[in-house]
């Protein structure tokens, strides 16, 4: 049972992200705001609850994996990689510059804690069923994450995979889709329907769990029923709103790769900062 002390402590956590997430994209003038708040709650729990980790050793032999496969999100990861000590938060302010370790699309090369590169959509489900499959053969008890967006799963590459994996029982394994419901072009759902999500998943051999991906309490217990499952992998489909968190970005298709201006991310910063003063409120 997780305490209401350990849900706030990570609401603010995410609340921190997004804070980072509207600086960068706004400083930067570019980058994809909006489907990196849409995934903030998701990633604060994996990086400061549930997976195991440790920044001073990034490639410490017994951390847990994380694959950002939406690889255009990564203000979301690197405000996660930052705020968790990879690297000095003060550095999130050369995202997308030149020479700077934090380009748009994650290099496992140049940034510490990225652990695949990514960007063409739909391959971070195969590399991670090859991590968990090697971890399975080395009897490890490590665990895979990937991130993968709804609109990715347009890509025939992300079947593939699914497949894979249920045919090589990959039960360390936890694929979770950030379902906001828009990808550059609109709605997803007009683009290329996608729908139903859940039985798709559940026909390729996975158990499925739906959750609210902004419920943190929701998150955790999806995260802890996921290493439960025993003999397949575990899909968690994520309900989420493109933008979550600054009013004038949600579910606006705009933001999935158009950075605010100055003037909107100075509003985007005090809407949070004022939700930041009523969650400290709250721990009081």
């Amino acid at each position: 049972m997780v305490s209401d002390k350990e849900i706030l402590r990570l609401r603010k956590i995410a609340l921190k992200l997004r804070k980072h997430i509207v600086r960068m994209t706004g400083l930067a003038k570019s980058g994809h705001p909006g489907g990196s708040l849409s995934a903030a709650d998701i990633v604060a729990v994996l990086f400061f609850h549930k997976m195991r980790l440790d920044p001073k050793n990034p490639r410490w032999a017994g951390r847990d994996i994380f694959i950002l496969s939406k690889g255009h999100a990564t203000p979301v990861l690197y405000a996660a990689l930052a705020e968790a000590g990879f690297f000095p938060v003060e550095e999130l302010r050369d995202f997308r510059k030149l020479s700077s370790h934090l380009q748009g699309h994650p290099d496992r090369l140049m940034t510490p804690g990225v652990e695949m590169s990514t960007g063409s959509l739909g391959q971070g489900l195969s590399v991670a069923n090859g991590v968990a499959l090697a971890f399975k053969l080395d009897r490890s008890p490590r665990r895979v994450y990937v991130l993968i967006g709804d609109g990715e799963m347009q890509e025939g590459q992300i079947w593939e995979a699914a497949m894979t994996a249920s045919h090589y029982a990959l039960d360390n394994l936890t694929a979770i889709v950030d379902y906001n419901g828009l990808q550059i072009d609109g709605p997803v759902n007009e683009i290329k329907r996608v729908e139903p999500v859940a039985d798709k998943w559940r026909a390729f051999g996975w158990e499925v769990r739906e959750i609210d991906g902004h419920n943190i309490r929701q998150i955790i217990q999806a995260l802890d029923w996921a290493e439960g499952v025993k003999g397949k992998p575990a899909v968690i489909i994520a309900k989420t709103i493109k933008g979550k968190g600054v009013s004038f970005m949600e579910g606006k298709v705009k933001f999935h790769g158009v950075p605010p201006s100055h003037q909107e991310m100075e509003e985007a910063l005090k809407e949070l900062e004022k939700r930041e003063k009523e969650l400290e409120n709250e721990g009081i």
